[in-house]
């Protein structure tokens, strides 16, 4: 089954704009950099990503979301824990988050 990866972060105040753009970047390209090592191919489904306009006002500081499939939790485990490309993109990222949320989800699982 499929598992849905959602990523918000905050910036931290003082971070360039072109910084941002950057690790926003970085994070689309993963879908590209991001490769299984049994099958040598690229494993992400999908990812999307934008600029929070939610007029909720619920957002706690979150600015940026970014939504990433995978076709099986061993994939995602794999993703968070072991694949290079992400790793390298954490080290990037880590100094200008100010908050990270992140939840996973199996679409139509409600009740485990």
């Amino acid at each position: 089954m499929s598992v849905v990866h959602v990523v918000q972060f905050q910036y931290k105040e003082l971070v360039p704009i072109d910084d941002v753009k950057s690790i926003c970047d970085s994070m689309l390209a993963l879908r590209d950099n991001c490769i299984h090592p049994t099958s040598n191919k690229t494993y992400i489904k999908s990812i999307a990503g934008g600029l929070d306009n939610s007029p909720e006002g619920l957002q706690d500081g979150i600015t940026h979301v970014f939504v990433v499939e995978f076709e099986s939790s061993e994939d995602r485990d794999y993703y968070v824990h072991k694949d290079p490309a992400h790793r390298a993109f954490v080290e990037k990222a880590g100094p200008s988050i100010l908050k990270a949320r992140v939840v996973d989800f199996t679409p139509g699982v409600f009740i485990v």
